[in-house]
C-alpha cells in the first residue's frame, strides 16, 4: 500500500447504510449496560489503587492521591451536580441502565463515601509514614518545639495575617458565601466581656502554599511541612483578640459548577459565557467535607446554613483537600520519582545526520509519520510544524482548532507570528471547553488582536477535534498538509498523556479538511468526507456500518475482529452493535481508560467481548478504532469517545490510515495490552474490575508504557542512524 494512498474516487463510508439494521434484537438483555456514574468511581478507584501500590515510586503515589481527589472533585461538581439538577427541575428521566436519579445519587452517595475514606487511609496509614522515612514529614503543630513555633510565628505574621479575611456571623452579619473547592475554618468564640458564644468563619488563602515548611534552612533529605490550616488554627488568637477560642474546625464545599449556556445565534457567544462563568461561583452546594471531629453545634449550623442534606456531609480525617499533595509530589526527589523520561523526535522526522538542517514538509513529503506522544516529542513534531509554517514564506494559510492550550503557549505565538508575517490564520477556538472557559476566551482576545481569523464553532457544538492544516505554495502549485490528532495542542499535557497524531501530505485529507474548516467557519456540517468520519451527524452512523461488516464477514465465516482504543465507552447504540458482533462470533477488544457501560464475558451477550484498562505514568488518552475487514484492515484514530455528548453535541473527526506500517504498529500494540503477560485492569462478567500485576510465579507482568518508552526510544534515523 502506498504511503499516500488517496481515495478521491472513493465512497463515503457511511454511504448508503440504513442504521435500522442495527436495532437491537428483542432478545437482548434489558440489564445490559453497566451505570456510567458508578463506572465512573471505579475508574477513580483504579487510580487510588495505583496510590497504594508500596511498589510505585513515593511522590508518585502522592501524586496520585492528589489526581484521585481532583478527579472526585470534579465529578461531583459536573457528574452529582447534573443529576441533582435534574431531580430539582423535575426533568429525572432514567439514567442509562433505567434507574430514577434519585437512586442513582444514592449509591453514588455511599460508594462515594467509602472511597473518599478509603483514600484518607492511604495517607495517614501508608503515604504519610512512607514519606516521613524518606526524610519528608508532615507534621501538626502540636508535635513541634518552642523553636519552631516561633520561626513559623513569625512567617505567619509576616505572610498570613495580612491576606485573612475572618467573618463573625451574628445579626449583623449574615452567613458568608463559601466558595467551591475553597478550605475554611469554622471557629466559635466567647465573648470574654458578655459570655455570648459566636461563630465566624475564616477562608484559607488559595494564593499560599497548601503546605508549609516549617524551617526552610532544613536539606532537601530532611524536609518538613504543615498544612497551611493547621498553622493559622494555632494563631486564631492573633485574629480574634480578647476572645476566648472554643472549637476550631475545618470544612469545605463543593458547588455545582458545571456551567449551563442558552446559545442563541442573535447573541455574543463570549458575552453570554461570561455571564454564565459568573453564575458559576454560586451554585448551589453538592457535597460538605468536614473534619471528622467537628462538634455537632457547628456542623448543624453549616448544615442549616448551606441547606445541605446528611447525605452529602462527608466526615474525613484531616487534612481535608488531599489534592493539596501536588505539592509535596512535586518535590525534587529523583530517587522518589519514576525514572527520568526524554521524548525522542520521532524517526521519520529525523535527517541522516545530526546537524542536518531539518524541513518537517520535506519529512511529510516522503510519507504520513504516525507520532506517538510523549514517547516521541510533541515540541519537534506537532509544535515545530506550526513553528515552522509560521515562519516559512511558501506557507499562504494556517488553520487550526484549540480546546485546551496551555499558558505562554508556543502553539498560540505561531499563530500569532504567521498572522503578524501576513499569513491567511483561522483559529477556532473552543470557548465553551469546560473549566478553560475563561483561559480560552483570553486566547481568543490575544489572537484577535494579532489579525488572526479567530470564530466559535457552532451554535449548540462544541468543536472537540483536533485539526491542523498548513497550505504551502510549492513550484506554483498548493500543497496540503495536515495533523489531525487524539490529544489537545497543549504542549504541557502533551508530556503527560499518551495520545497520536497523523501528519500527512495526503491530498484527499488536506481537501477534506479544507471543507471541514470551511463549514465550522461558516454555519453547518452537512457534507460526508473521504477519509474522515465526523459527528455529528456521520462519525457514529459510519462506525455502525463498520461494526456491522465485521458481524457480517463473521457470519459468513471471513476473518472478523473489533480492535477499539476509547477513554469512555458509554453510547448504547455503539454498545448494542458490538453485543450483536459478539453473539455473531466476532472477537471484540475494548481498551478503556474510563467508564465503560459495556459489560464483558457474559454467555450469550457478551462472550466474545473483552475488556482492560491500563492505568499508570502516563494518562491513556488516544482513541483508535481498528476493524479487521476481511484481511483488509480499516483504520481510524481522532477525537471521539464512546459518548453521547461527543457523537451527537460535538465536532469530532476521525482519519483513516491507509499506510500498512501504522496499521501493524496499532495492532502490535493492541496485541500487548490485551496480552495476559501485560499488567492492566480486566473487567469481570459481574462489572467488577480486577487488577492483575504478577503472573502465577509472582513475577512482574509487562509494564505497557515502560516496554513503549524503551522500545520508540531504539527506533532508528533514516539511513540507519540512531
Amino acid at each position: 500500500m502506498a504511503p499516500h494512498e488517496t481515495d478521491i474516487d472513493a465512497p463515503d463510508v457511511d454511504d448508503d447504510f440504513d442504521e435500522v439494521i442495527l436495532k437491537p434484537s428483542a432478545d437482548l438483555p434489558a440489564d445490559r449496560f453497566l451505570d456510567r456514574e458508578l463506572s465512573w468511581l471505579a475508574f477513580n478507584q483504579r487510580v487510588l489503587e495505583l496510590a497504594e501500590d508500596e511498589k510505585l515510586p513515593l511522590l508518585e503515589r502522592a501524586n496520585f492521591l492528589a489526581i484521585f481527589a481532583s478527579n472526585l472533585d470534579e465529578f461531583f461538581m459536573v457528574r452529582v451536580a447534573g443529576l441533582k439538577r435534574r431531580i430539582m427541575t423535575g426533568l429525572a428521566v432514567p439514567t442509562n441502565i433505567g434507574r430514577a436519579p434519585g437512586d442513582v445519587l444514592a449509591d453514588i452517595s455511599a460508594r462515594a463515601h467509602e472511597l473518599q475514606l478509603r483514600h484518607a487511609k492511604v495517607y495517614h496509614d501508608s503515604v504519610k509514614p512512607a514519606l516521613s522515612e524518606a526524610g519528608i514529614q508532615v507534621v501538626t503543630w502540636g508535635s513541634l518545639d518552642e523553636a519552631d513555633h516561633e520561626i513559623l510565628h513569625r512567617y505567619f505574621t509576616d505572610q498570613i495575617f495580612p491576606v485573612l479575611m475572618p467573618l463573625a456571623v451574628d445579626p449583623a452579619h449574615p452567613f458568608p458565601y463559601i466558595s467551591g473547592l475553597s478550605l475554611n475554618l469554622a471557629i466559635r468564640v466567647r465573648n470574654a466581656k458578655t459570655g455570648t458564644e459566636e461563630f465566624a468563619r475564616l477562608k484559607v488563602p488559595q494564593m499560599l502554599p497548601r503546605f508549609v515548611r516549617v524551617d526552610s534552612r532544613e536539606g532537601v533529605a530532611s524536609l518538613r511541612y504543615i498544612a497551611l490550616e493547621d498553622l493559622i488554627a494555632n494563631q486564631l488568637q492573633d485574629l480574634f483578640p480578647g476572645m476566648e477560642i472554643l472549637e476550631h474546625h475545618t470544612f469545605r464545599v463543593t458547588r455545582n459548577e458545571d456551567v449551563q449556556i442558552d446559545e442563541d445565534e442573535t447573541e455574543d457567544l463570549i458575552q453570554v459565557l461570561e455571564k454564565g462563568l459568573l453564575k458559576r461561583r454560586f451554585g448551589p452546594p453538592i457535597r460538605l467535607e468536614v473534619g471528622e471531629e467537628m462538634d455537632p453545634t457547628t456542623l448543624d449550623l453549616l448544615i442549616r446554613e448551606l441547606d445541605i442534606t446528611e447525605q452529602e456531609v462527608y466526615r474525613l480525617p484531616e487534612p481535608l483537600n488531599l489534592g493539596g499533595l501536588f505539592e509535596i509530589a512535586g518535590i525534587k526527589r529523583p530517587d522518589l520519582h519514576y525514572p527520568p523520561h526524554v521524548p525522542t523526535t520521532a524517526a521519520a522526522l529525523t535527517t541522516a545526520e545530526a546537524n542536518e538542517p531539518r524541513s518537517i514538509f520535506a519529512s511529510i513529503r516522503r510519507g504520513d509519520v504516525l507520532l506517538h506522544h510523549p514517547y516521541e516529542s510533541f515540541s519537534t513534531s506537532v509544535q515545530s510544524f506550526l513553528e515552522q509554517a509560521a515562519a516559512d514564506p511558501n506557507v499562504l494559510a494556517i488553520k487550526q482548532t484549540l480546546y485546551r492550550t496551555s499558558g505562554d503557549s508556543p502553539i498560540v505565538q505561531a499563530l500569532i507570528n504567521a498572522a503578524e508575517a501576513g499569513k491567511q490564520v483561522l483559529a477556532l477556538v473552543e470557548i465553551k471547553a469546560r473549566f478553560d472557559e475563561q483561559a480560552n476566551i483570553s486566547w481568543a482576545r490575544k489572537l484577535e488582536k494579532a489579525g488572526v481569523h479567530v470564530v466559535y464553532g457552532l451554535v449548540g457544538l462544541k468543536t472537540h477535534c483536533k485539526l491542523a492544516l498548513v497550505i504551502r505554495q510549492e513550484k506554483g502549485e498548493l500543497k496540503h498538509y495536515s495533523h489531525i490528532g487524539t490529544g489537545n495542542y497543549n504542549p504541557k499535557t502533551s508530556r503527560l498523556y499518551e495520545d497520536f497524531g497523523l501528519l500527512t501530505a495526503d491530498p484527499q485529507v488536506g481537501k477534506d479538511l479544507t471543507r471541514l474548516f470551511n463549514e465550522l467557519s461558516g454555519y453547518a456540517i452537512e457534507k460526508k468526507f473521504k477519509r474522515l468520519l465526523v459527528a455529528p451527524l456521520h462519525l457514529r452512523k459510519g462506525l455502525l456500518k463498520l461494526i456491522h461488516q465485521e458481524t457480517t464477514n463473521a457470519q459468513a465465516g471471513k476473518p472478523a475482529r473489533i480492535r477499539i482504543k476509547i477513554n469512555s465507552m458509554v453510547d448504547e447504540k455503539i454498545i448494542d452493535a458490538l453485543y450483536l458482533a459478539s453473539r455473531a462470533g466476532v472477537q471484540v477488544d475494548v481498551w478503556v481508560r474510563g467508564i465503560s457501560s459495556i459489560k464483558a464475558g457474559v454467555p450469550g451477550l457478551s462472550e466474545n467481548i473483552r475488556v482492560r484498562s491500563i492505568l499508570g505514568r502516563y494518562l491513556e488518552h488516544s482513541r483508535i478504532f481498528i476493524f479487521e475487514n476481511a484481511g483488509d484492515p480499516q483504520v481510524y484514530i481522532g477525537s471521539a469517545d464512546m459518548m453521547h455528548r461527543n457523537l451527537d453535541r460535538r465536532v469530532e473527526a476521525l482519519v483513516r490510515l491507509p499506510n500498512t506500517e501504522h496499521i501493524t504498529e496499532l495492532d502490535e500494540l493492541f496485541n500487548l495490552a490485551m496480552d495476559d503477560a501485560t499488567a492492566s485492569w480486566w473487567l469481570e462478567s459481574d462489572g467488577s474490575w480486577s487488577r492483575h500485576t504478577v503472573d502465577a510465579s509472582g513475577a512482574a507482568l509487562i509494564d505497557l508504557q515502560d516496554h513503549l518508552m524503551k522500545s520508540i526510544s531504539k527506533r532508528r534515523r533514516p539511513g540507519g542512524h540512531r
